[in-house]
This record gives structure tokens, C-alpha cells and sequence, in this order.
């Protein structure tokens, strides 16, 4: 786990360096965008599907395609949540915080979750986003990350998302959300105080399940059309693809094909990165 967590943070240093280079190339900073322009999920004016597409908030932004008609508890099924979690120790803190019942809730915020394309889609994607979940959190084993309150996940180049000195911003929830760049716009999103109260991530169960969607509606969604190795690119490519770490790699491919296994669907093509 503290191998995963720590290639998460890395992972994420990447993201924020490719992020740094996308500001550079804005027309404007923290929208007030003109009539012709989209603002970003990041507060950045342009017209491209970078700012007019995924969490674009305002102006000529790209409609999403049209949701489906898959009812993602109907999949996420009682029996199917509990064959992941039943294989945690019954000393695993996540026995206690972990259950289908906040999920769901928390996909009340998120509609679009394994709702997107075919049948097959849905179905793959929620084969996705478990399968990592279930290696992030070792069955939902772990809420926090292991010695993370010893580490420094503040990155002050991020001055959006300026951190709290008595703060700590490492891995916590089902997909470990860290560093003050995640937390600050996640909590904005969901309501909470991310950058002042990061610690709500491994103590309110919604609200973890709900930082591990808007990770991936915002960072993984957008290429599952990709296959199941692009979302591991999207999560930990940095310290796993490319030859990296085959293991790990592997971990989750069998996580991934195991789950659509019992979900009936097939995993597709591009399974590794």
C-alpha cells in the first residue's frame, strides 16, 4: 500500500507539471472569460475541448454525450461490493468506514458514473474504477495512507491551492486522494474544506467515495473509450507504464478482468500500459 501511495503522489506530480504547462497557454486567468470562450474545470479560458470539454463551468462548453439507461446498484450489487471488501483482515480500519450503502450515495453527486455509452461501457467502467480501488486500498482495507502524515504532499507551486502548515495532504479514500492541488478543487466541487480540513477524506465515508468520483470523472473518464491501460496512465502512469513496474500493472489487469468476469461483461483490448 505504501508503494501505491507513493507512486499515487509522483503520479500526480507529473499531472500538476503537464497542468502547469496547460496555464501557460491560457488567454485568461480564474475565468471572467469572454462570451466566446469556455472556462476550464481549472478557471482558464479557451475554446478547445480542454477548457469547453470535461468539467468545463461555463460559456460555450461542449454538451456531454447522453447518459444511459444502466442503474449502476443494480450492478454494484450487495454481493459483488462485499467480495471485494470480505477479503480486508478483520483488523482493516476500512471494515468499519468502507460501504456499498456511501457509495451509493455518494453517486447521487455523480450521475454520469457508469452511465456512459453501451451497456458493455457501464459495465467495464465500474470493473475500472473497482479494480483500482481494490488495489489503492488493499480491499478496502486502508482509509489513510500508511506513514503518510510523515510525508510532505504540499506543493507550493500550486498557489491556487495554497496549503494549511498544520495540514496534511496524503493519500486518504478509495482512490487515496493527495496533494493540495487534488485537495483543493475536490473539496470545492463536493463541499468541504479540503485545504483546511483534508482529514474529513478518512473520516466522513460519503465523502471519501465522493473525492475518489470526482477523480475520476475529471482525471480517468475521459479515456476509457482508451482501454483499461490508459485509466492506469490516468492513476499511476508515471511509476507503472511503459515497462516501469509490470507488476503492478499486472495487479490491477487481474482485478480488472476478474470484475468483469463477475460483472459479464468482456474487458476489451489495450489492458496494459
Amino acid at each position: 500500500m505504501l508503494t501505491h501511495t507513493i507512486s499515487k503522489a509522483i503520479s500526480l506530480v507529473t499531472i500538476l507539471l503537464a497542468l502547469q504547462a496547460f496555464y501557460n497557454t491560457s488567454k485568461a486567468q480564474n475565468c471572467g472569460c469572454s462570451s466566446e470562450l469556455c472556462c476550464s474545470q481549472f478557471g482558464f479560458c479557451g475554446n478547445t475541448s480542454d477548457y469547453c470539454g470535461v468539467g468545463c463551468q461555463q460559456g460555450p462548453c461542449f454538451a456531454p454525450p447522453p447518459a444511459n439507461g444502466v442503474t449502476v446498484s443494480e450492478v454494484v450489487t450487495q454481493d459483488f461490493f462485499n467480495g471485494i471488501i470480505s477479503q480486508a483482515a478483520s483488523s482493516c480500519a476500512g471494515n468499519s468506514f468502507y460501504s456499498r450503502g456511501a457509495f451509493l450515495e455518494a453517486l447521487d453527486s455523480y450521475s454520469r458514473f457508469g452511465r456512459v455509452g453501451s451497456t458493455d461501457d457501464s459495465r467495464r467502467e465500474i470493473a475500472a474504477f473497482f479494480a483500482h480501488v481494490t488495489h489503492e486500498t488493499g480491499h478496502f482495507c486502508y482509509i489513510e495512507e500508511i506513514d503518510g502524515a510523515a510525508k510532505d504532499y504540499c506543493d507550493e507551486n500550486a498557489t491556487q491551492y495554497p496549503c494549511n502548515p498544520n495540514k496534511g495532504y496524503y493519500g486518504r479514500g478509495p482512490i487515496q486522494l493527495s496533494w493540495n492541488f487534488n485537495y483543493g478543487p475536490a473539496g470545492t466541487a463536493i463541499g468541504f474544506d479540503g485545504l483546511n480540513a483534508p482529514e474529513t477524506v478518512g473520516t466522513d465515508p460519503v465523502i471519501s467515495f465522493k473525492t475518489a468520483l470526482w477523480y475520476w470523472t475529471n482525471r480517468v473518464q475521459p479515456v476509457l473509450s482508451q482501454g483499461f491501460g490508459a485509466t492506469i496512465r490516468a492513476i499511476n502512469g508515471a511509476l507503472e507504464c511503459d515497462g516501469a513496474n509490470t507488476a503492478t500493472v499486472q495487479a490491477r489487469v487481474r482485478y480488472y478482468t476478474d470484475y468483469c468476469r463477475q460483472l459479464g461483461v468482456d474487458p476489451g483490448n489495450n489492458l496494459t500500459c
